[in-house]
């Protein structure tokens, strides 16, 4: 199974250089889960499992397998003593992941049911695991699966394991959504609920064993802690996870009330309006080893550090993984929509726009043109939108003559005139001035409106359901699936090629249509990889890319390319848009996110390729660090003749990795990077340098 690596993205800003063929941008999205490993952070969220460096703030891998192949996000995670890491998804699937290899475990192999909301590591090693499916508990030994069921009745069978721990004896303390607390030694069972112990809910959402072996349990209606003889409850925040500190703080996060923390005596808490909480709903805690929070909440991710805040951007931030349509504009900037909204990337910095923060008509956007002067057109399922800088103009069907409030399409003529292909036909629209067709007024196939594009001559090719139209300004020529070589009903793409041949994507394949003779493609004649062609794009040398519903397709004439998620860096394999840039580049829309690619290498901005090379240097170097000695900080400097993934990483004199200073693509040239090593005792240390097949070492001195 292969797994796409999203490697060296920096939390607060990604930036992208020439030389690597792939570039994914994702939606943000809920942070469920984490764990600590040593220095590394597992973040999982409800799309992805992230690895994050918690000492250079680096997300170093991104695994986006369990998403791929169908899982609804990760829910759990749990790292045994040999490093493996155990992942439960909201589908009831476990895997196990050790660094290289995966091995899922699904409800099939492991009598799983239900959702998977804990994972706890016994002292054997075993994972234990809490399903929403009863109040159930199942040990996994390495081979075999054993479910555990409590005798606890459950008189609605509606009961649902919401945690587990383990204590330093091995018993493990299960929370459930509506019967209280239970424990488990191995054999028998032990409820806690409202009958004999001073539980004030019996909604328990998460448990945690401190070094003295106190369970403190998260409940609906406050915090308890139970010693076991003696219940203290302490009301008045209701927190839905925990994690505990060296100094045996509890930190709490709640479902929308923030995090607080309680020393035993005081209450702190922290919400999006006292500090700079990405959000309210606090999924998960971890405390790393120098003491740093990292917050999982329903916008993201979080570190504090008892002071100070930093807002961590796992994945980029598009408003929904589902791209739809894409649009660039004269300064390069890429306007994309979504099934949540509408973003602008510039090349650093994501705006984002949907109904709650700006003017934008829907939240689905299906649809994009840029005018002359500049304006952003954007069609939602619920009006047309015009972006003139700050100001927005919008039009439905209740304030202008607007023919249907889904628009689908948007294409502008030579005059600057808009024709808008909606769910109630096609729309010109001169800026002042509506004229409406559809299929009682014209010769339209039908009122709903896929894809309006206009060739040198200024025709119009429409594609609609029942086919595809051709109007010349006063006559309609309409080809369909019976007097034609269109393979579908349905045409949901048009592009023309500077030959003035018509590429049609329809509901069953593709076409070529010079004028009088047509060329069908489809899954069986061709590479195409599935049957209905959502969008088309010529590059400059020809070549026609198919946006498809099961992949992208490149065709140059003769020969066929596919690209999947099993061989590409493509999201997923339902591809709903498609442009290609000025450098070549390809905007790839799917339903799990948006994808740059090139052949050659992304090129990012023009000045990539139209570099001065003469100050460049002529081969690899690893310059020794300056100071050295040094407290705390050195600099470390190195030169590449060639862009390069380039990786910086220290060890101590026993070859154990201390940390990743760098693990990014980096353009031809001198470099140079801080080190700060205050966190590390005095001693002597190796760092190591790979580019591509260079590699180099040298020593460093920290003297405290």
């Amino acid at each position: 199974m292969k797994l796409i690596k999203i490697l060296s993205v920096i939390l607060l800003l990604s930036s992208f250089c020439y030389g690597q063929q792939w570039f994914s941008f994702y939606s943000e999205g809920p942070v469920f889960c984490q764990a600590i490993e040593g220095q590394y952070l597992w973040v999982g969220t409800g799309r992805y499992l992230s690895k994050i460096n918690t000492l250079t703030g680096v997300v170093e891998e991104t695994y986006s397998d369990l998403i791929v192949n169908g899982y609804s996000g990760v829910t759990a995670i749990a790292i045994d003593q040999k490093g493996n890491k155990w992942i439960g998804t909201g589908d009831g699937i476990i895997a196990k992941f050790d660094g290289q290899n995966w091995t899922f475990y699904n409800k099939n192999y492991s009598m799983l049911k239900g959702s998977i909301r804990s994972i706890a590591i016994d002292q054997q090693g075993n994972p234990w695991v809490g399903t929403t499916e009863g109040i159930l508990l199942a040990k996994f030994d390495g081979q075999n699966w054993t479910v555990y069921n409590s005798s606890h009745p459950d008189p609605l069978g509606l009961a649902t394991v919401t945690s587990v721990a383990v204590d330093q004896q091995g018993n493990k303390w299960v929370g459930t959504d509506r019967c209280g607390l239970q424990k488990f030694d191995g054999q028998n069972w032990t409820v806690y609920d409202k009958s004999n112990s001073n539980l004030p809910d019996l909604d328990v959402l998460s448990i945690a064993v401190d070094q003295q072996g106190d369970k403190w349990i998260c409940t609906g209606l406050g915090l308890v802690k139970y010693d076991g003889q003696n219940w203290t409850v302490s009301p008045g925040f209701n927190p839905a996870s925990i994690a505990i500190d060296q100094q045996g703080n509890k930190w709490l996060g709640s479902n929308g009330g923030g995090m607080a923390k309680f020393d035993g005596q005081n209450w702190t808490v922290y919400t999006t309006r006292n500090s700079s909480l990405p959000g309210d709903w606090v999924h998960s805690i971890a405390i790393d080893q120098q003491g740093n929070k990292w917050l999982g909440t329903d916008n993201g991710l979080a570190k504090f550090d008892g002071q100070n805040w930093t807002v961590c951007k796992i994945i980029n931030s598009l408003p929904n993984p589902g791209v739809i349509s894409i649009a660039i504009d004269q300064q390069g900037n890429k306007w994309v929509g979504t099934f949540a909204g509408l973003a602008k990337y510039d090349g650093k910095n994501w705006c984002v726009y949907d109904t709650s923060n700006s003017r934008l008509p829907g939240f689905i956007v299906p649809s994009i043109a840029i005018d002359q002067q500049g304006n952003a057109w954007v069609g939602a399922n619920e009006g047309l939108a015009k972006i003139e800088g700050q100001n927005w103009t919008v039009y439905t069907t209740s304030n202008s003559s607007l023919p249907g409030d889904w628009v689908n399409s948007i294409a502008i003529d030579q005059q600057g005139n808009k024709w808008i292909g909606t769910s109630g036909g096609l729309a010109k629209f001169d800026g002042q001035k509506w004229t409406v067709f559809n299929s009682s007024n014209s010769g339209l196939p039908y009122s709903w409106i896929y894809s309006v594009v206009i060739d040198q001559q200024g025709n119009k090719w429409i594609g609609a359901g029942g086919g595809l139209a051709k109007f010349d300004g006063q006559n309609w020529t309409l080809y369909t699936d019976i007097n034609s070589g269109l393979p579908g009903y349905i045409v949901y793409s048009v592009a023309i090629n500077d030959k003035g041949n018509k590429w049609v994507g329809t509901d069953n394949g593709l076409a070529k249509f010079d004028g009088q003779n047509w060329t069908t493609y489809n899954t069986n004649n061709s590479g195409l990889p599935g049957s209905t062609v959502y969008s088309i794009a010529i590059d400059e040398l020809g070549n026609i890319w198919v946006a498809i519903d099961g992949g992208l397709a490149k065709f140059d004439g003769q020969n066929w390319t596919v690209y999947t998620h099993e061989n590409s860096g493509l999201p997923n394999d339902i591809v709903r848009s498609i442009i290609v840039d000025q450098n070549g580049n390809k905007w790839i829309g799917t339903y799990g996110g948006l994808a740059l690619f090139r052949e050659e290498g992304v090129i990012f901005t023009v000045t990539d390729v139209k570099k001065d090379n003469s100050s460049l240097p002529e081969s690899f170097s690893l310059s020794q660090n300056y100071p050295n000695p040094f407290n705390p900080s050195t600099t470390i400097s190195y030169s590449i003749p060639e862009g390069r993934v380039v990786t910086l990483k220290v060890y101590d004199m026993l070859g154990k990795e201390v940390t990743t200073l760098l693990n990014e693509f980096k353009e031809a040239g001198n470099h140079s990077l801080q080190f700060n090593a205050s966190s590390l005792p005095s001693g002597i240390y190796i760092y190591t340098i790979q580019a591509g097949e260079f590699r180099d070492s040298k020593k460093l001195v920290l003297l405290k």
